[in-house]
C-alpha cells in the first residue's frame, strides 16, 4: 500500500471514532442570515484565488505537502477528506499563531500589445507585478470545527479585501454499518467548498495571468459572484464514496462589500437566495482515484442592479469527472467539466441590456498533468465557451461570446516533501505558462473591428508562488 493510501486510511479511521453530537438537529436549523452574517464578519476581522498547500495546515497535522497535494493546488484524496473533516485533523506541535502568507511576483508578456496598457498604471506590455499578497488564517478551531479564511491586496487593482472564506462543522457517524462524515459549511464563492480540481473555484490553470485579455463571457458560477455573497450548506460523504450537498448563496449588500474591499461596480446582485447543489461519487482502488458528478446554481438576478424592469433568472449545470493515478513517482491528473447556462434574459432586453430574451452558453475546461515526485508538473488544458449571439449582453464586435484555446504549464515544487532546515513549511510554485488562443470573443482574426486577432492575445506568463 502505497504512502498516500495509508494516510487517507488514517484519515478515514479517524473520522469513524467520532460519534453523532446531541446537538445535531439544532446545528441544521441555524439560521441561514445569522451564518451569512458571521461569514462576512469572521473574513472582515481575520483579515490580519484558495485552498492551497497551506503551511498553517502542515504545521497543524505535521504532514509535508505532499500528503494532501499531488502538486498545490490540486489534492489527493487525504487532503479531500482533511478538507471535508473540518480542517481540524491534528498531529503536529506547532504552538505558534495559526498564520500563513502568500505572495505571487509574476511577468507578463503578450503576442500583441495591448493599447492603452494592460491595466490602469501598467505598459502595453511586459509587466511585471506582485499579482497577489495574501494573509491566512483558520485550521482547526474546536474539535469538529476549522475554518479556512484568507485576504488579499491585489497588485493590479491595488485593492486589499476579503478573499476566499471556508468555515466548517463537521462530524462522522455509524448508520446501519455505513459511515457518514457530515458536516455544514459557510462560504463567500460558490464551489469553494468543493474538493475536486473540476470546479470553477479550483480548476486547471491555478493562476492566471491579471495583465492579460481574458474572454469576455463565463456563466456564473464561474467566479462571478466570489466575494459578493455569502452561502450555507450541509453534505455528507458517505462511506468515503457518496458525496452529497445542498445550499443556497444570498448577496452581501453593497456596504457590507464595500467594507469588506470588495469593487461593487457593475454588479447584477442575486435576489434572493440561490439554491446550489452538487452530487458526486469516487472510488479509491490502489493507487487509482477515479470521481463523477454534477454540480449547479440557480438564481433570479437585477441585471447591473436594476430593479425597474422585473428580474433575469439563470440556471448552470455542470458535469465532472477526474482520475488520479498516485503513483511513486509519477503520478497523473485528469480534470474535465462541462457547463451550461440557461440565461432568461427579458429583464436585461426591457433595458437595453441585451438583445435576446433567452440566452445559452455552454464553457469547456479539460486538462491532464503529470507530475514526478510531486516536485516538477507538466499540464496540457483547454478551455471553450460558446453560445448565442447577444451583442448588447456579452459587448463583443462580433456579438459571439465564442472563445477557445490550450493552456501549456510546466512546474516546479521543489519542497512538497519539506522545506529548507532554516524554515519546514517554506513552499514554492515556480511555472512557466503559455495560453494559446484560436478564437477570443467570436472571432478569429479582427476580433475587436479594429484589425486586432485572436492569437494578439497569445500570452507567455511567468509566477512564483510562494508560500511560507
Amino acid at each position: 500500500m502505497s504512502e498516500q493510501r495509508r494516510s487517507t486510511a488514517r484519515l478515514a479511521a479517524h473520522w469513524r471514532a467520532r460519534l453523532l453530537p446531541a446537538g445535531l438537529l439544532a446545528a441544521l436549523s441555524l439560521s441561514l442570515e445569522l451564518c451569512l452574517y458571521l461569514v462576512a464578519v469572521i473574513g472582515g476581522m481575520a483579515t490580519p484565488h484558495m485552498a492551497v498547500a497551506l503551511p498553517l495546515y502542515a504545521r497543524q497535522t505535521g504532514q509535508p505537502c505532499a500528503t494532501c497535494h499531488t502538486a498545490f493546488l490540486e489534492l489527493t484524496p487525504f487532503g479531500r477528506r482533511f478538507k471535508l473533516g473540518g480542517y481540524t485533523l491534528g498531529g503536529g506541535n506547532w504552538n505558534g499563531p495559526p498564520f500563513a502568507v502568500m505572495l505571487q511576483p509574476t511577468f507578463t508578456n503578450t503576442q500583441g500589445a495591448q493599447p492603452g496598457g494592460a491595466a490602469p498604471g501598467f505598459g502595453v506590455n511586459n509587466n511585471f507585478v506582485m499579482q497577489q499578497i495574501s494573509l491566512f488564517t483558520g485550521g482547526r478551531i474546536t474539535e469538529n470545527s476549522g475554518a479556512f479564511i484568507q485576504g488579499t491586496y491585489d497588485g493590479v487593482a491595488h485593492r486589499f479585501g476579503w478573499d476566499n472564506t471556508d468555515i466548517r462543522y463537521a462530524r462522522s457517524i455509524d448508520i446501519g454499518g455505513h459511515t457518514l462524515l457530515w458536516g455544514i459549511t459557510a462560504n463567500n464563492n460558490p464551489t469553494v467548498q468543493d474538493v475536486w480540481n473540476t470546479t470553477p473555484a479550483w480548476s486547471f490553470p491555478f493562476i492566471s495571468p491579471q495583465l492579460a485579455p481574458m474572454p469576455a463571457a463565463t456563466p456564473f458560477i464561474n467566479q462571478v459572484y466570489a466575494q459578493q455573497v455569502a452561502g450555507l450548506s450541509a453534505y455528507g460523504f458517505l462511506d468515503d464514496i457518496f458525496y452529497f450537498e445542498f445550499g443556497g448563496y444570498r448577496p452581501l449588500s453593497t456596504n457590507t462589500q464595500l467594507a469588506l474591499g470588495v469593487d461593487t461596480a457593475g454588479q447584477s446582485p442575486i435576489s434572493g437566495t440561490a439554491p446550489y447543489w452538487r452530487v458526486a461519487a469516487e472510488k479509491n482502488i490502489g493507487d487509482h482515484s477515479w470521481e463523477a458528478g454534477t454540480f449547479g446554481l440557480a438564481s433570479r438576478v437585477l441585471p447591473m442592479g436594476l430593479s425597474q424592469s422585473g428580474t433575469d433568472s439563470f440556471a448552470d449545470i455542470g458535469v465532472d469527472t477526474q482520475y488520479q493515478y498516485l503513483g511513486d513517482p509519477h503520478m497523473v491528473t485528469f480534470r474535465g467539466a462541462w457547463i451550461h447556462e440557461n440565461h432568461n434574459t427579458g429583464a436585461s432586453q426591457a433595458l437595453g441590456l441585451a438583445d435576446n430574451s433567452n440566452d445559452q452558453l455552454r464553457s469547456l475546461n479539460a486538462s491532464v498533468s503529470y507530475i514526478y515526485n510531486q516536485t516538477w508538473s507538466l499540464s496540457t488544458g483547454r478551455v471553450a465557451v460558446g453560445g448565442t449571439t447577444d451583442a448588447a449582453l456579452y459587448g463583443t464586435a462580433t456579438g459571439s461570446p465564442n472563445s477557445a484555446g490550450w493552456i501549456f504549464e510546466l512546474a516546479y515544487l521543489p519542497f512538497s516533501h519539506g522545506g529548507p532546515s532554516f524554515w519546514p513549511w517554506l513552499n514554492f510554485r515556480i511555472g512557466l505558462q503559455y495560453t494559446h488562443w484560436t478564437k477570443f470573443d467570436g472571432a478569429t482574426t479582427n476580433i475587436d473591428g479594429m484589425g486586432r486577432d485572436a492569437n494578439a492575445n497569445n500570452t507567455f506568463f511567468v509566477y512564483v508562488w510562494t508560500m511560507f
